[in-house]
């Protein structure tokens, strides 16, 4: 998800990562962001059976490619990884403030009061719509060891993650924008292609 200040994060109940990388950009981050209109970003990703050092590897440069792209979240069908990981930062400015890392996540409930708000996403560069989604979720998942965990969510946090939920089944946002005519607009600005978007 790119960096939006549309609004302010609130507190999320979750233990944070023991993951930690610079968040210092790379000047050639080791993992490429693919672009709305490739087919890599359209494939289900695959849940992961083991959760070993190689994975802990990917994560490690999932996260260094989302920060060389200041991006406060990514999915890894983004950089072409058929797998279901998801990384997440909301304070990119704070280095002793750690990510959090989701595997093979799973949203348990979300709330039926629904909130608008800007998004933006790193496969989409320059392009931010509003979107409706649920105000609050509930979601469990594995961590970087593997581990299961709930995590509830609501704010800014709770949006990146069904943002970043929905990259691993092949959504990306601009699939669930409401206003068509602004969306072709702005996807012709930045040269992205309307007919790549698969509305919902």
């Amino acid at each position: 998800m790119a960096r939006s200040f549309a609004g302010l994060a609130r507190n999320a109940e979750r233990d944070k990562t023991s993951i930690a990388v610079s968040k210092d950009p790379l000047e050639t981050p080791p993992l490429k962001i693919h672009t709305l209109g490739n087919r890599v970003l359209r494939k289900p990703a695959r849940r992961i059976s083991k959760v070993d050092e190689s994975i802990r590897q990917v994560i490690k440069n999932m996260l260094r490619s989302m920060y060389s792209a200041k991006g406060i979240g990514l999915a890894a069908p983004q950089v072409g990884i058929d797998k279901q990981i998801l990384v997440i930062d909301l304070d990119l400015e704070d280095p002793t403030n750690p990510p959090l890392v989701l595997i093979n996540p799973k949203l348990v409930t979300s709330s039926a009061t629904l909130e608008t708000y800007e998004e933006g996403c790193l496969s989409i560069p320059e392009v931010y719509m509003d979107v409706i989604r649920p105000s609050s979720i509930k979601v469990s998942f594995r961590d970087e060891m593997g581990r299961p965990k709930k995590l509830n969510a609501d704010g800014l946090m709770g949006r990146c993650i069904q943002h970043e939920i929905d990259h691993l089944n092949g959504v990306l946002f601009v699939d669930r924008v409401s206003n068509q005519a602004d969306l072709e607009l702005a996807l012709k600005e930045h040269g992205f292609r309307k007919e790549d978007v698969h509305s919902l």
